[in-house]
């Protein structure tokens, strides 16, 4: 087994190698002078269960050209198989027509990945789960619950007080899932997003007063969803509000907004690499490492992935 990592979260990467006591094989991945991407497999790979891992994560485009590069030259390099590890899937909220004449971007960066010559992918919480099927390889999709649900009972003693929310109807089965684990109550809130990037709260489905809130979902991006979703909950009584959040997109403000909300931490995954955004009070990393990690392994011993959350 080999793992390769991209430029875009050597930190997780270098993680998850000394999860497996595996070290990172040497590769080079560099920009000639246009900005053109080259990259070069500085060691024998040949015959090899190779897992290179990149996040499509800003810049969104430099890194997936990285990948797919990445893939051509492992492949070139008569690799025996090659997993794509995205712990951040990129393009994943293009995963349907919005309208007339709008792409199925999730759907191209899958035939992209496939096309460049990966034998499987390995992610973690895709925006949508019918994104696996978009690909005609297979595709394990990994779920931050199991790392969110430590980390909430080590800050969290009185699960009696604890309420869990969806911040919207969409994200439902997500934090059933995460409720039904730890034994706490669920509630939702109803909003209506009048255009891409704005939310207007409008009320919330459950009794929240006294209640210590805490938002689950996959991404967050502007993070004008998590502000409103807290004002509102505690408008409606609740004792505290933070946030469990798998990718940490954090873009145009987003940790300001945070900073200066009435949410009392923002939690999120290393995912995305944490060094990409300023660290402020209100925003905390936990790692996915060693859930990668031991997908990896059981990929490559060609063990059951999914026994990984039963």
């Amino acid at each position: 087994m080999k793992l390769i990592a991209a430029n875009s979260n050597g930190t997780l990467a270098q993680a998850i190698a000394d999860h497996l006591d595996t070290p990172l094989a040497k590769a080079e991945f560099k920009r000639f002078k246009d900005n053109e991407i080259f990259v070069a497999i500085e060691e024998n790979v040949r015959g090899e269960d190779v897992f290179l891992i990149q996040s499509t994560s800003y810049p969104a485009n430099d890194h997936l050209m990285e990948l797919l590069i990445g893939i051509d030259a492992l492949r070139r390099a008569s690799a025996r198989r090659i997993t794509a590890v995205v712990p951040y899937y990129g393009y994943g909220r293009q995963d349907r027509k919005v309208g007339g004449r709008t792409p199925i971007s999730a759907k191209l960066v899958a035939n992209l990945i496939t096309t460049a010559g990966a034998n499987r992918v390995l992610t973690l919480e895709l925006h949508a789960g019918q994104i696996q099927g978009f690909f005609d390889i297979p595709t394990d999709n990994l779920f931050s619950t199991p790392v969110i649900e430590k980390d909430i009972q080590e800050h969290y003693k009185d699960v009696s007080k604890l309420m869990i929310v969806s911040p919207d109807v969409g994200g439902v089965v997500r934090a059933r899932a995460l409720a039904n684990r730890i034994g706490a109550d669920l509630a939702i809130v109803d909003k209506r997003r009048e255009r891409a990037g704005v939310s207007e709260v409008m009320h919330i489905i459950g009794d929240v007063e006294g209640r210590n809130c805490v938002l689950v979902d996959d991404i967050v991006d502007s993070g004008g969803t998590l502000c409103n979703a807290a004002e509102a909950l505690l408008d409606k009584g609740a004792s505290s509000v933070a946030a469990y959040i798998t990718h940490g997109v954090l873009s145009n403000g987003a940790v300001d907004r945070v900073q200066n909300s009435t949410l009392k931490e923002l939690v999120v995954t290393n995912s995305i690499d944490p060094m990409s955004r300023k660290q402020v009070g209100k925003i905390r990393t936990i790692s996915v490492a060693a859930l990668m990690g031991d997908a990896i392994w059981r990929i490559a011993n060609e063990q059951s992935v999914s026994s990984l959350f039963e």
